[in-house]
């Protein structure tokens, strides 16, 4: 983050996400806050961009209609920030599948350039309500979790609300970013078909033993079961069509058929509800489960309703296309599935070395699935791991006071998910002190030597970005322009230099592109881009599938003889830990882990607030941008937005009723209708005439190409 202020000898200093104002000159301190005196301009404001302008003609045909009108009432720009928006709306959803957050950037967006948009995120369908309802878009957006594109155009938001690129910029980087320019190529290999097809026998197998009783007999069994399953998606998913909705019934049978073999002709000592849940576990979607109970909790009824009941019914349909693959084979499927005595549970985790180092590779593969940038790997893994440790010792801790009741995984999974969200708070304040000295000198936002403590900090980073590189882990552009620093600090000594003839800054179209991944990737990792996996691998769900496996396959039952009155009665009942726990589990352990998400992020907000009011003197009310041709945001606005982002507890619309509104301009005749009203909520009930606009597109296959 930069700035720039009308008075040249006046500097503020600041870091990625906490600024403090100074007097002119140099200032020296050991202190977090005072890490450096920046310059009035960084690297980013002495460069003379090209001016490449988006093709708007990639738009899909709806949207581009709507660009044309809005360009024609209120200028280009403005039509522009309504497309960008869009775009980032539905690449979020589809990328984490998370309303609330969303539709925070979304809010923050909306804030700040004043565009007159609402939106209704469903739970697959997306609703935009453009110039206060006077055109409608809507798309449908499947699922397709990617922590790597969103973090991206997360970054790519913020970078465009905090003015470090233009509306051009921000919309040509996501298009690069949908074609994999900003992918390195070990992403590039397990994002798609065919290099995906590793990932599914990995987490398979790792799943299966590490969660489901399994032993290593089953771990090889699930690994092929695993690779069956993705083999069948990729088939279906390059037939396209109608054959997509076949994968979740096709891939149940499959799994069903080749573990029931096994099974039959190989002594029946597999274990079937291993193999099943640890080859379903990719197909179960579980941090949905806690996503509808996040969003219910939030004031999102319908949309988290349907959420947690829309996952319920495709877990069903995997468990249900698994009891027809056993029919195939078995004559009796029911006592195959009951038949765990000797099959499951004969590993005991708790005096295996290597329970912790086999969690890590179950990890590893769940963050292959999500998409999660290798090179990243290890902050992931951490939070992971500190996320399962503290529910796994808690539980064993708590589980013999408490074997009548469920308090005990409730306890758990809630100290779990405080714990993770707290570690990756944690976490991401030092990965950011730290990469603050790389990314400072990278892009010029200081000059001279760092402390050496400092310089040991940037060549640590250095390396870093040069090692992974070399093994085909970080992204070819980090490395491009590191080189490429070095030519642009001299051409800025050039053009500051009075007697040098250079008059400015100008880099070809793939240098700009390589600049302005520099200056995405200053900004942090989301958080959510660590806690979504880790909230996979702690969710249940595999808990509905043994509900629905119960239904299909009713449980054994209880037969117990009484004598009364001296006659004898046969009294039977069904298991209760068979029948009603597992559901009693589900509904524990999903809201245990939605309230401890958000008490974590209770605890990270009101600790980070705490310590800033102890440690920190910030003037809240110093106005700074980073374009001198953008309006200015005070420091109060810039930290409150950045918090918000991760946060469901605030809005600034929420804490600043106002915010929404905006100052009418005269002269902009797609004001004329605000005038006559007060009330622009789209919901109203309002007829359109013939200039309104209403588009659907059901199946955006290209979006952004």
């Amino acid at each position: 983050m930069e700035s720039t202020t009308d008075d040249q000898q006046h500097t503020v200093m600041f870091d990625s996400d906490n600024i403090q104002q100074t007097g002119g000159g140099t200032h020296d301190s050991s202190s977090r806050w005072q890490k450096a005196t920046y310059d009035a301009k960084s690297i980013r404001q002495k460069i003379t961009f090209s001016g490449r302008k988006f093709d708007v003609k990639t738009l899909p045909v709806d949207l581009y209609r709507v660009y044309e009108t809005l360009k024609i009432r209120s200028g280009e720009e403005y039509a522009l920030t309504n497309v960008f928006m869009i775009r980032t709306a539905i690449e979020l959803h589809r990328a984490w599948h998370n309303t609330l957050l969303t539709a925070k950037i979304l809010q923050q967006l909306k804030d700040k350039f004043q565009v007159r948009m609402t939106w209704e995120l469903g739970v697959i369908k997306l609703k935009f309500h453009v110039e206060d309802g006077s055109h409608e878009l809507q798309y449908k957006v499947p699922y397709d979790y990617d922590s790597e594109y969103q973090d991206l155009y997360m970054k790519i938001a913020v970078a465009y609300l905090d003015g470090h690129m233009t509306v051009h910029q921000a919309l040509i980087y996501q298009s690069d970013t949908k074609r994999g320019k900003h992918t390195a190529k070990s992403g590039l290999f397990i994002r798609d078909f065919p290099g995906r097809l590793l990932v599914y026998p990995l987490e398979a197998a790792t799943c299966a033993v590490i969660f489901f009783g399994g032993d290593w007999y089953d771990f090889g069994v699930t690994a092929l079961t695993g690779f069956v399953s993705g083999l069948i998606e990729y088939l279906l998913v390059t037939i396209g069509g109608s054959a997509k909705l076949m994968v979740d019934v096709i891939v149940g049978v499959s799994t069903g058929l080749i573990a029931s073999l096994f099974y039959r002709y190989d002594g029946e000592h597999t274990c079937l509800p291993a193999v099943f849940l640890g080859t379903l576990y990719w197909f179960f979607y579980g941090t949905a489960f806690v996503l509808g109970i996040l969003e219910i909790i939030s004031g999102e009824l319908e949309t988290g309703v349907v959420r947690f009941m829309a996952v319920a019914v495709k877990t069903f349909v995997l468990s249900l296309g698994t009891t027809f693959g056993m029919q195939i084979v078995l004559k009796e499927p029911k006592d195959a599935w009951f038949d765990y005595d000797g099959n499951c549970g004969n590993i005991d985790l708790d005096d295996q070395w290597w329970r912790i180092p086999l969690y890590l590779l179950c990890s590893a593969s769940a963050l292959g699935q999500y998409r999660f940038p290798i090179v990243d790997y290890w902050r992931a893994l951490s939070v992971q791991l500190v996320g399962y440790e503290v529910q796994y010792q808690v539980f064993l801790f708590l589980r013999t006071r408490h074997s009548q009741d469920l308090q005990d995984t409730a306890a758990a999974n809630l100290l779990g998910a405080i714990g993770a969200v707290v570690f990756a708070a944690i976490m991401s304040y030092f990965v950011e002190s730290i990469t603050y000295y790389y990314h400072a000198r990278v892009l010029q936002r200081r000059k001279g030597k760092y402390s050496p403590f400092g310089e040991f900090l940037y060549s640590t980073c250095e390396t870093y970005v040069r090692v992974t590189n070399r093994l085909g882990f970080g992204k070819k552009n980090d490395l491009v322009y590191l080189e490429m620093s070095e030519k642009l600090r001299k051409q800025r000594e050039e053009l500051e230099d009075t007697n040098h003839s250079r008059t400015d800054i100008t880099l070809t179209e793939e240098e700009e592109m390589v600049f302005l991944e520099a200056v995405i990737q200053a900004e942090d990792l989301n958080i959510w881009a660590l806690l979504m996996p880790t909230l996979y691998q702690l969710v249940p769900g595999s808990l509905i599938a043994r509900l629905w496996f119960n239904t299909i396959f009713l449980p054994p039952l209880d037969s117990e003889c009484k004598v009364i009155d001296g006659t004898d009665y046969n009294f039977v009942k069904p298991v209760q830990s068979a029948s009603h726990a597992v559901f009693e589990s589900l509904l524990v352990t999903a809201v245990s882990l939605a309230l401890g998400t958000l008490i974590g992020f209770g605890v990270v907000e009101y600790g980070t607030y705490i310590l800033t009011k102890l440690f920190c003197c910030k003037n809240e009310n110093q106005q700074i941008t980073s374009d001198p041709n953008a309006s200015a945001d005070s420091i109060g606005t810039i930290n409150l937005r950045k918090s918000s982002r991760n946060f469901f507890s605030h809005t600034i619309n929420e804490n600043n009723p106002s915010s929404d509104l905006y100052t009418i301009d005269e002269n902009d005749p797609a004001s004329d209708s605000e005038r006559n009203t007060e009330d622009t909520n789209v919901n109203e009930e309002a007829g359109f005439d013939d200039d309104n606009i209403t588009e659907t597109n059901n199946d955006l296959l290209q979006p952004l190409l």
